[in-house]
């Protein structure tokens, strides 16, 4: 009965030791809020800004409606390289109109685009791609757009890395946008991309709601067809809103300056600035390429996404400069 007894203890006493040991790991990958980060001064700056100004008592403390944070997609939630997804999306919108359009055989920049050749594709100007964006985005109702683009994502794959494009986004920055909103914040996207080519599709990949999506736009009118009321597309820009034009649309849309700001290039850093400039805690962040093995290396001489201005004032003012190559653990998520 003894021999028993001392046997059901020590087995008592490895369940419970079992049980703490699992609880003890639950509770460590729990306290972890970016586990796709490696650790260092970096991922703990991002930690203690978040304590800090979510702590009621600090000296930092926000309150919750000034909790704002605002992104850049393009570079800094999903790569664009080797090309913008939304240039690709637009070039495959040509040749896929094509058939209607037999004069586009001769005429530029459509001829280049369908002859195909990567180095003609690359002179285009920013002329051109306007005309490129207005033919394949315009005079249809958002509706019918927003279903097109649905549908190419639904197909469409990165031509480097073969897998959807909604599953080329960085999996450290999805945990970064979830950190921040588990503390209160609210996330907004303010990108260079068209605005109705982001809001299919933000909130599945990031849990961004299509009206925090803030972007490129065209103009709109209220039309009714077959005694329905659409809106349409018109072939006139409404707000660029890339450089200068991000604090202006964060103005425009939100009513609120942002606390956080986060970008990958020279056409965020005016947003940056912006947001810099404000009294009170700030966090300004920037995602640099350096990892040519799993994702891409580039900054100054790129002509996608280009680094060079931006990088400077980072370093100069002390912001944060993600090295993804050494910060980040893995750059997608699984498939």
């Amino acid at each position: 009965m003894l021999k028993h007894n001392r046997r059901v203890f020590r087995l008592n006493r490895l369940v419970w030791l079992s049980l703490f040991l699992l609880l003890s790991l639950g509770s460590q990958a729990q306290t972890d809020p970016l586990p796709s980060w490696n650790d260092g001064p970096l991922k703990k700056s991002i930690v203690d800004f978040v304590t800090h100004t979510t702590t009621t008592g600090d000296s930092q403390f926000i309150p919750p409606e000034q909790r704002i944070l605002v992104t850049d997609n393009d570079g800094t939630l999903w790569t664009e390289q080797p090309l913008y997804t939304e240039f690709l999306f637009t070039l495959d919108r040509i040749k896929a109109m094509a058939p209607q359009h037999p004069e586009w055989k001769t005429e530029q920049p459509y001829a280049t685009v369908l002859s195909g050749d990567p180095k003609a594709m690359a002179s285009l100007s920013e002329q051109d791609f306007m005309k490129l964006l207005v033919v394949t985005h315009v005079g249809v109702t958002v509706d019918q757009f927003q279903q097109t683009v649905t549908d190419w994502m639904a197909h469409a794959q990165s031509p480097r890395f073969y897998r959807p494009y909604t599953q080329c986004i960085f999996q450290p920055m999805i945990e970064l946008l979830q950190y921040f909103r588990a503390n209160g914040y609210k996330t907004y996207i303010v990108s260079g991309g068209e605005v109705e080519f982001m809001r299919p599709w933000t909130e599945k990949a990031y849990g961004i709601p299509p009206e925090q999506v803030i972007g490129t736009m065209f103009k709109m009118k209220l039309d009714v067809q077959n005694g329905t009321p659409v809106l349409m597309r018109l072939p006139e820009l409404d707000l660029m809103d890339d450089g200068p034009g991000k604090p202006v649309g964060i103005g425009k849309f939100i009513g609120r300056k942002p606390v956080v700001a986060l970008g990958n290039s020279d056409g965020d850093e005016q947003m940056l600035e912006w947001t810099a400039a404000a009294p009170g805690p700030h966090l300004m962040l920037l995602v640099h390429h350096t990892d040519a093995a799993r994702e891409a290396a580039y900054d100054r001489n790129s002509s996608v996404g280009r680094l060079d201005k931006a990088l400077d004032e980072a370093i100069a003012k002390h912001w944060l400069v993600v090295d993804m190559k050494n910060d980040w653990k893995v750059v997608f998520p699984p498939q």
